[in-house]
């Protein structure tokens, strides 16, 4: 995946695809990997690429992003029958078509009630048909594993996604554009990709599919999702600002999100997301935001407060910049001083209940006392108590031009000084969290963006100890199951099938531990990966992709289940 090339909508994708012919299917992973070496030149809306001295592909892309495939030309003799449409179609982002579109406003007026409960609302054919369409694409994505997903089975998925969308399935869409994005990271050796990334979209693809067909009333519209973010009027609002993150994803977006909060704490953001990389991040704290006529920029607003007339929000507590909405600067507050301060006083358990509920922002207000490094795989988090409890504090992005881990790396020298910080919550079975925002360590009165704000030595009050190697962990070995998980998403269904991957010894070392359930879906994982039936003749037949997908599904959602029950033990013993 290039990110100089603007993102292609999953339809252009997966049409571009399914017109080549056999012979150039198999020939296009080779025509990617070949087209992500040629020069890229950008003129307006149209990107072009030089397959060679003479001949080029062009992306026209008047919206930001490509949504036909007419807009998507050849100048080799074989175009538009070519291979090269098809491979820069797959080299390209793909486009996030709910971003681009503009909020409905939605009627605050209440709606008349009927007089009998209505029959609760149920899939359509329409539906349950893409819901089948895409389990389908997503079983063989998972039977293949990232190493074996080339481009023909990106584009099923894609047209599958697509499918989905127009059949009101926005939420499986979305999901599914986020794994083939993780394929293609990891097909591409991009170091910003992760294995957990591809786990999560793959698992929600399947476990929104698979439940779909059987939901009904309030469960089929979270399943389904919504296409765009339904805004509603909410008045006058005065806020004061928290702090602001970077965005950086894998899938070409970037920019800035800055977190507010009203007199009642209830939190609201302002966003400026949108195509671009780690540039983009890095400067869009600098960008005035686009809420009313303010000149504030992100920087700015985290440490001020907005008065804002007209407002429209989000259910997710996003602002609205619709025309009639007028802002004007205000004057903030110190997270010590109300109304802020409230945040901070919630209780833990409280914190940890919103923090995991659905949707939720994950968020975490917490006072800690910082004790140095420790040393982790992953490279170095920070120690902090906090209640008696002592957490790792990590990085939310590793990309060298943002300061998360420098900043961390620094913050370890400011111990035995309580701080207040902002961290969201990361599921796991130790307190564990990503540090967004501090107080200074030396200054009173003023806090630290981690992902934006670089800190110099100068700021601490002493050098930064040497990080420490990480303690033996006592921990009930859930990762024997996780490590399958991942395992198989990786390698698909081959990885589980070779002598020596443990589909004996782990499971009895579950079950040791006093997880019988987690033994048996590991047992159950393994069998399904390596059983095949026999035709009369004797001849072995195709695996199964059912039973083998729905045995992952199963194991990553017990996993999942059991993070959060793990997770609230961890904080709260």
């Amino acid at each position: 995946m290039s990110t100089q090339l603007p993102p292609v909508a999953p339809e252009v994708t997966a049409t571009l695809v399914e017109a080549l012919s056999p012979r150039l299917r198999k020939r296009l992973d080779a025509g990617i990997a070949k087209l992500a070496d040629r020069p890229v030149d950008r003129d307006g809306d149209t990107v072009r690429i030089a397959v060679d001295d003479t001949t080029y592909v062009e992306l026209h892309a008047p919206g930001g992003s490509v949504t036909t495939p007419d807009a998507v030309h050849c100048g080799c003799l074989l175009a538009p029958d070519c291979l090269h449409r098809a491979a820069a179609a797959s080299l390209a982002p793909v486009a996030e078509l709910r971003l681009a579109a503009e909020p409905l406003v939605a009627d605050r007026a209440p709606q008349p009630q009927e007089p009998e409960a209505p029959e609760p609302e149920r899939p359509t054919p329409g539906q349950l048909a893409a819901a089948r369409t895409v389990w389908t694409a997503a079983a063989a994505v998972l039977d293949a594993g990232a190493d074996g997903c080339g481009a023909v089975l990106q584009a099923e998925l894609l047209r599958a996604a697509h499918t989905a969308r127009l059949a009101g399935l926005h939420r499986v869409a979305a999901a599914s554009s986020s794994v083939v994005t993780a394929l293609r990271a990891a097909r591409s050796a991009d170091p910003a990709y992760r294995l957990a990334d591809l786990v999560a979209a793959l698992g929600d693809v399947l476990a929104v599919s698979h439940r779909l067909p059987h939901a009904e009333g309030e469960e089929l519209a979270a399943l389904r999702g919504t296409a765009r973010q339904p805004y509603r009027p909410d008045g006058s609002l005065r806020l004061y600002g928290l702090f602001s993150e970077p965005v950086l994803t894998a899938s070409g977006y970037a920019g800035a999100v800055t977190w507010t909060a009203d007199a009642n704490g209830r939190l609201y953001q302002v966003s400026d997301v949108a195509p671009g990389g780690a540039a983009r991040a890095t400067g869009a704290a600098d960008r005035a935001v686009r809420l009313g006529d303010t000149a504030l920029t992100h920087r700015e607003l985290s440490r001020a407060g907005l008065a804002v007339s007209g407002a429209t929000v989000s259910p997710s507590g996003r602002l609205g910049a619709g025309a009639k909405v007028r802002a004007v600067r205000a004057p903030g507050v110190d997270w010590r001083a109300d109304p802020l301060d409230r945040l901070w006083r919630v209780p833990l358990r409280d914190q940890l209940t919103r923090a995991l509920a659905p949707d939720s922002n994950g968020l975490l207000f917490l006072e800690v006392t910082f004790t140095g490094t420790v040393r982790e795989s992953a490279g170095d988090c920070l120690l902090a108590a906090s209640d008696c409890v002592t957490l790792r504090l990590t990085a939310a992005h590793d990309d060298p031009s943002l300061p998360h881990r420098d900043n961390l790396r620094l913050l370890a020298a400011a111990t035995d000084t309580p701080l207040r910080v902002i961290a969201r919550l990361t599921p796991a079975s130790h307190p564990r969290a990503t540090l967004l925002a501090t107080e200074h360590p030396t200054t009173p009165g003023t806090h630290v963006d981690v992902g934006l704000d670089r800190l110099q030595k100068a700021d601490l009050p002493a050098p930064t100890p040497p990080p420490q190697p990480a303690p033996p962990s006592d921990e009930p070995p859930v990762h024997l199951l996780v490590r399958r998980i991942h395992q198989t998403a990786a390698g698909g269904r081959r990885a589980l099938a070779h002598p020596g991957t443990g589909g004996v010894t782990d499971p009895r070392r579950l079950a040791a531990h006093g997880l019988p359930t987690a033994a048996a879906l590991l047992t159950e994982l393994h069998s399904t990966a390596t059983t095949r039936s026999r035709d009369t003749f004797g001849r072995l037949l195709p695996a199964d992709p059912t039973r083998f997908t729905e045995a992952w599904l199963k194991a990553r959602e017990y996993t999942v289940a059991l993070d959060r029950a793990l997770c609230v033990a961890g904080w709260t013993a």
